[in-house]
């Protein structure tokens, strides 16, 4: 057994010690400060790169074409980076990815320096971050599970959840203020320097004490097996559709937050990155409570979180005044993470390992892919209808959702009640269960069985290695 293996549960800690009892695997530890750091930087590039085309444009239908090339290629690839993210060692593939983003980034800074950016420009690197998000996600968030026992893995991804909107806090602030003290190419510079962080976190893991799953041999056919199996699995279907609703709807803040903060309040750069800033604080406050809740997830919590979160963002959209803004925002914080925390807990408890990536990758696709419909649709509304409609347009929808999937999540939650407990090896259980059969003739025997992450890559929308 590895040492990774061997931290059990902590029965009798206090709610604090609970909410951060990830934290205790060195593994994990030092995952969650590398991404911490280098999800700061890309707040701060998020943050630059929205007013840079606010700067060349001034126009929110732009922004919003803008923020979807980014996530263009998850719509297009999005189940193949899942499918390699299974196959090849997931530390490999994030040097790589890790070390291409930064070096975007660093595009970024000298276009910004040299006063050479260009929408055109600005979209081509947004579709190259896209490409690499592709693959970067799926691996980043399906490691957690190799990271951490089982016992654990709820609170891991939950712990992510608050290291992205931790980091969101810091990159909001710092990017807001940078951006009005010397310009947005400090932010970018920052960004690139970021990566370090998380390249230094990836070296210094033990390999003796992860906990990797056996990889699937090349088939054909992989990527539509990972398809039928979510399809067939009630248990993660209805959060994916969950998740793509609101991800197109309700998720677009790298875009709402700028249009509002102009358009409502009639600030810049500082008064979005207080903003986010706040909604962060709130989200970082969501998500200790849930991590302290422990390992066990209701579905039907699910609905009532998407009705809370929709109620939050309906109270930001009506706020008259920024002192209120700010006070519903935080609502939304912790709204929009304990929704993420729960549905990703969701996919990763119910995905057999061997799946794991591929699943991941369809929770990047429904979180962060619909922000090419999403992003688009949003800017226009705020156009053509005020900024605040940018908000109504994501709230009305995810009460109404939440509504009407709370029926079929507690039948999922009655059902999960008389199942047994599955395996905490890793390995594929060699009869179907009744909610979850294994797809035929696509995956080898012994390949696909138990539990795993993070809009965040979530990016973490919010955050990001994407923007969710």
């Amino acid at each position: 057994m590895t040492a990774g293996a061997t931290t059990g549960a902590i029965p009798d800690a206090g709610p604090l010690a609970r909410a951060l009892s990830s934290l205790s695997v060195r593994n994990y530890r030092l995952y969650f400060w590398g991404y911490s750091i280098s999800v700061a930087g890309t707040w701060m590039q998020t943050l630059a790169l929205a007013f840079l085309v606010l700067r060349l444009t001034g126009s929110g239908a732009d922004l919003g074409v803008t923020t979807a090339a980014r996530y263009l290629p998850l719509v297009l690839l999005g189940p193949f980076g899942g499918l390699v993210a299974d196959r090849y060692d997931k530390r490999r593939l994030l040097y790589l990815t890790q070390s291409a983003s930064a070096l975007v980034a660093v595009a970024f800074a000298v276009l910004s320096a040299l006063g050479r950016a260009d929408v055109a420009t600005v979209v081509g690197l947004s579709l190259a971050l896209g490409v690499l998000t592709v693959f970067d996600n799926p691996a980043r968030q399906s490691l957690i599970g190799e990271l951490v026992p089982r016992d654990r893995l709820a609170n891991a991804v939950t712990l992510n959840s608050v290291s992205v909107n931790l980091a969101r806090v810091l990159g909001a602030a710092v990017g807001g203020a940078l951006v009005a003290a010397v310009g947005l190419t400090a932010c970018f510079a920052l960004n690139a320097v970021s990566f370090l962080a998380v390249l230094a976190s990836l070296a210094m893991m033990r390999a003796s004490e992860l906990t990797p799953v056996a990889r699937p041999p090349r088939e054909k056919g992989q990527v539509r097996a990972g398809l039928r199996y979510a399809g067939r699995t009630p248990a993660l279907l209805l959060p994916l559709v969950m998740l793509t609703v609101t991800g197109t709807l309700a998720y677009e803040f790298p875009i709402t937050l700028p249009l509002v903060a102009r358009g409502a309040f009639h600030g810049g750069a500082g008064t979005y990155g207080l903003m986010a800033a706040v909604m962060a604080v709130g989200a970082v406050t969501g998500g200790l409570v849930t991590a302290a809740r422990g390992n066990r997830r209701r579905a039907g919590n699910l609905a009532f979180a998407a009705v809370g979160w929709g109620v939050a963002i309906l109270a930001a959209a009506l706020a008259p005044d920024l002192a209120w803004e700010l006070v519903a925002l935080l609502f939304v914080g912790y709204g929009s993470i304990s929704f993420n925390s729960l549905s990703k807990t969701a996919l990763q408890l119910a995905a057999e390992p061997a799946m794991r990536g591929r699943v991941m990758a369809l929770w990047a696709l429904a979180w962060g892919g619909t922000t090419v419909v999403g992003g688009p649709l949003v800017g226009w509304a705020a156009q053509e209808f005020g900024s605040r409609s940018s908000l109504v347009v994501g709230g009305v929808p995810t009460v109404l959702l939440g509504l009407a999937m709370l029926p079929a999540l507690r039948r999922i939650d009655r059902a999960a009640e008389t199942r047994p407990t599955p395996p905490v090896t890793g390995r594929v259980p060699t009869a179907p269960t009744p909610t979850a059969p294994p797809p035929t003739g696509s995956t080898p025997t012994g390949s696909a069985g138990s539990p795993p992450p993070d809009r965040g890559a979530t990016p973490d929308r919010g955050a990001p290695s994407t923007a969710r």
